[in-house]
């Protein structure tokens, strides 16, 4: 079970009440499973206890900014990191860090750093995972409603270019969800090719 510090109970409690509710993929269940995908990647790497802290708010405030805007959104997060979090005692330094976070994870994902590595890795840990359908199809409904995308056939060839596309950054992602994640970008090829 998590505890969380003031800071992080500080922007739960904002995204609990602010974000819209017909976001189906990018509510506050995404920032949690991303939190907790994070936090699995992280005990793997030899990460100092500051440098969990900050990775923690990063991921909390990842898609803060969805409760202002749905484009541009990591933007708007960091506008939110920066005016909450010195009240909290971070520096200029520590929110630079953070803010670095979260724009690696825009689309498509450029980190750097290891803490970009895995915040980047677990913002779409479920592409290999045995939730990937489930988790999937959340995004579908929410870009029926933010992407006006109604066509599962359309839906299909979006998904099979960005799994295409994507890559894990972490030995962890490349060691536990590469494979599954192959599996299904072919399942995904078959229903393309076959014009399902």
């Amino acid at each position: 079970m998590n505890t969380y510090s003031p800071e992080e109970k500080f922007i739960l409690q904002c995204l609990e009440k602010e974000l819209p509710g017909n976001l189906s993929y990018h509510g506050l269940h995404h920032t949690l499973d991303v939190f907790n995908a994070a936090m699995k990647i992280a005990a793997t790497e030899n990460l100092s206890a500051e440098e969990i802290k900050l990775l923690r708010i990063a991921i909390l405030y990842h898609d803060a900014g969805f409760t202002a805007k749905y484009k541009d959104h990591e933007e708007k997060g960091c506008e939110m990191a920066r005016k909450n979090l010195p009240s909290f005692g971070y520096t200029d330094g520590d929110i630079k860090i953070i803010c670095g976070m979260i724009m690696a994870t825009q689309i498509p994902q450029t980190p750097k750093t290891i803490l970009e590595k895995i915040i980047c890795d677990a913002d779409l840990d479920y592409l290999g995972r045995n939730d990937f359908y489930e988790i999937s199809n959340t995004l579908f409904e929410e870009m029926k409603i933010y992407n006006n995308l109604h066509d599962e056939k359309e839906w299909n060839k979006i998904q099979k270019k960005f799994l295409d596309k994507h890559q894990y950054h972490t030995e962890f992602g490349k060691k536990h969800r590469e494979h599954k994640k192959q599996q299904y970008l072919q399942e995904i090829n078959q229903l393309v090719s076959s014009g399902n």
